[in-house]
């Protein structure tokens, strides 16, 4: 599959967030071309700030595979990480993450900030953006256009 394939998952899952009252976004993990795991926003179902679909996918994986280290992975994700999102990615040792829209606003991994620049850092991940952007957008257009609509 190609990386605009495993992004559509990824939006896939970003749609479920929506659906559920969350932020939609929607992340995939993938490992020698498989997706292995898939996750979500979950932060107002689980009254937890940390609740991001990253760290949801990492804590999947880690009960999966037993271990934190992620160098054998990919993560699809619809929108950039934020900076706490990047350093859990940099300091789980991901291999590769695609993104769809950056956030110049609040983006960790060269949006607002660039933590994968940081020189010294033991981990560096390969970092592919830009993928499916337009449907990424649109999606949280869309979740914040009802939103308001709904106040």
């Amino acid at each position: 599959m190609s990386d605009a394939e495993f992004m559509a998952e990824a939006l896939i899952e970003a749609g479920k967030a929506a659906l559920a009252g969350e932020v939609p976004i929607g992340a995939v993990a993938v490992k020698d071309g498989v997706i292995v795991a898939r996750a979500r926003n979950q932060v107002e179902e689980l009254h937890s700030v940390s609740a991001h679909a990253e760290f949801m996918l990492l804590h999947e994986l880690e009960k999966l595979y037993g271990d934190w280290r992620m160098s054998d992975f990919t993560f699809y994700i619809t929108k950039e990480p934020c900076p706490m999102c990047a350093g859990m990615l940099i300091n789980s040792r991901v291999k590769r993450v695609v993104f769809g829209i950056g956030d110049p606003a609040g983006g960790g991994l060269g949006g607002a900030f660039d933590l994968n620049e940081i020189p010294g850092l033991l981990w560096h991940c390969e970092v592919t953006s830009g993928v499916l952007a337009e449907e990424s957008l649109s999606l949280i257009q869309d979740f914040f256009r009802k939103r308001r609509a709904g106040k």
